[in-house]
């Protein structure tokens, strides 16, 4: 039996991947992997494919972890807290890179796909991010999470795995959908971070589809990127029903935020703050990744409790 797994697992390689519409090709699984940021991590350790990461990027610069990812992450070591250069990664002689647009990698910048390939490493560009070189993209769908996972269990030979978490995540998807039930359109506004100008999530980001799936409608679904800056002027005059505040576990957390907008001179007057309407959500929950199920299910029960 362990034979033929062996031979059925070498047979299956070339594979090649759509890269942000570009195939990528790989005609062996990966041996030396870099994951960059929480979001990706956790989609590379629910494929159980620890053995192949020699190294993470991008995560305790911006965020604190919890303790099931830091047993996940065992003695895996963190390469750089922020944004890695080339010699972090080159220090570790990796063959392949999980990284995203404005998550570890600047259109540019002295890491990309291109300057990575001539040390032999390949770079896999987190789907939700393509938007920022590929504007013919089209808008968010939990497909962002569904197809990224299914290219890496793809990439690393572990088709069944990845097939059967996406099977498991969209049978749980289905089953808060029926719930939710014919409630729509709760207009929603993403809170990340800012005050002169609120950083938000836009046509192309998950949350956008999160929402939707939750009974609830982004106000700034008509943002073209994934993630960027509005004014507070759009927000306010679109007045949302209820906010998704994102807490990066800080001091002082999502109070905070919460806190700013109710001394905002518009924000203050709008339905969802002065009803106090909102959700919390960590960092990992509102970026592609695993967290997302949990997360639609989190903001389908704060905005339509009586469904649940």
């Amino acid at each position: 039996m362990a034979a033929t797994l062996v031979s059925s697992a070498a047979f299956a390689f070339p594979v090649t991947v759509d890269n942000c519409g570009v195939p990528l090709t790989f005609d062996a699984a990966p041996k030396r992997a870099v994951i960059n940021d929480l979001n990706m991590s956790e989609m590379a350790f629910a494929l159980g494919l620890q053995p192949e990461i020699v190294g993470l990027t991008g995560i305790t610069g911006w965020y604190k972890v919890d303790d099931a990812f830091k047993k996940a992450q065992g003695s895996i070591p963190e390469l750089a807290p922020k944004y890695p250069t080339l010699e972090n990664l080159l220090a570790v002689e990796p063959d392949f890179f999980f990284a995203g647009w404005y998550y570890g990698m600047k259109p540019g910048g002295d890491v990309t796909p291109d300057t990575l390939a001539p040390h032999g490493i390949k770079t896999l560009v987190l789907s939700e991010s393509c938007i920022h070189l590929d504007k013919n993209r089209p808008a968010a769908s939990m497909d962002l999470l569904f197809g990224d996972v299914e290219k890496l269990g793809k990439i690393f030979g572990k088709e069944n795995e990845a097939n059967a978490l996406v099977a498991g995540w969209k049978e749980r998807l289905s089953d808060i959908v029926a719930k939710v039930g014919a409630r729509s359109g709760t207009r929603v506004f993403l809170y990340d971070s800012g005050e002169d100008k609120p950083f938000t999530a836009g046509k192309f980001a998950i949350p956008t589809a999160m929402i939707e799936a939750a009974g609830g409608k982004n106000i700034m679904a008509d943002m073209e990127t994934n993630w960027g800056n509005t004014d507070w002027e759009t927000v306010a005059t679109r007045n949302p029903e209820f906010l998704i505040l994102l807490d990066y576990q800080d001091d002082a957390g999502y109070r905070k935020l919460l806190n700013f907008l109710k001394q905002h001179p518009a924000m203050k007057e709008t339905d969802a703050v002065r009803n106090e309407r909102f959700i919390a959500l960590r960092y990992a929950e509102l970026t592609p990744g695993p967290a997302n199920i949990e997360a639609i299910d989190k903001i389908a029960k704060a905005m339509h409790p009586e469904a649940f």
